[in-house]
């Protein structure tokens, strides 16, 4: 059978300096991920990754719990758009700074309003964040990618490691949902949640979305993680 594990990246690091690579949960979170593929027999045949610090990182536990993954092939169509640019392109400047140094938990709670905000206003084309391709340019990448691996990789076992935005963008692009839905998707994302996709030579279809199986024991509540 053709499949496709989409696997969010484990726990990064919000509100460091350097978001972008994995706290040591992250890397517990994604080790215990490859054990769980391991003790239920799953292998991959081919390994896709952004080209994001915490995606290799991911990818990296992963391998380590599962005793080795292919060689990943790197597809920076796969990366996660900027959030920082999304909220900079509704906020003035010194609002901007106010909220990033504050690590309040209402402060938290604003940062993900204003990036819903932000990510709706993008995908109807009214703001152009800084850096960030337009939300067309950015849904066709993945999009792209998907029909790759249909047209490529037929009876075979696809892992991709990539970030919430994307994996909520190819799961809404597979169930032809709206750009609403794809937010909502999203932004519910666990760190090393799984989503599966079956494929033919004509299409993907939804398998599973956002599990966790892998933390599915009371020792491991607190593994469960959004950002």
């Amino acid at each position: 059978m053709s499949t496709v594990h989409l696997v969010r990246h484990g726990q990064a690091s919000f509100g460091a300096a350097d978001y972008d690579q994995l706290s040591e949960l992250g890397q517990r979170q994604c080790r215990r991920l490859g054990q769980y593929f391991a003790e239920r027999g799953q292998g991959f045949d081919v390994l896709w990754t952004g080209s994001l610090r915490r995606h290799r990182q991911s990818a990296e536990a992963i391998a380590d719990g599962l005793g080795g993954l292919p060689v990943a092939e790197v597809l920076p169509e796969l990366n996660e758009y900027d959030s920082e640019a999304l909220i900079a392109a509704l906020l003035p400047q010194a609002e901007l700074e106010r909220l990033k140094a504050d690590r309040s938990p209402q402060a938290y709670r604003e940062h993900f309003r204003l990036l819903r905000s932000a990510l709706q206003a993008w995908m109807d084309g009214q703001i152009v964040p800084v850096g960030m391709p337009s939300w067309a340019d950015f849904q066709d990448g993945i999009v792209a990618a998907l029909d790759r691996a249909r047209a490529d990789l037929h009876g075979q076992r696809l892992l991709i490691v990539s970030s919430g935005g994307p994996i909520a963008t190819a799961v809404a692009a597979v169930l032809a949902a709206p750009t609403t839905t794809a937010i909502e998707l999203n932004l519910r994302i666990r760190n090393s949640g799984v989503t599966e996709f079956a494929f033919t030579p004509k299409r993907h279809m939804l398998v599973s979305y956002n599990g966790i199986p892998h933390l599915d024991d009371a020792s491991r509540q607190s593994w469960v993680t959004y950002s």
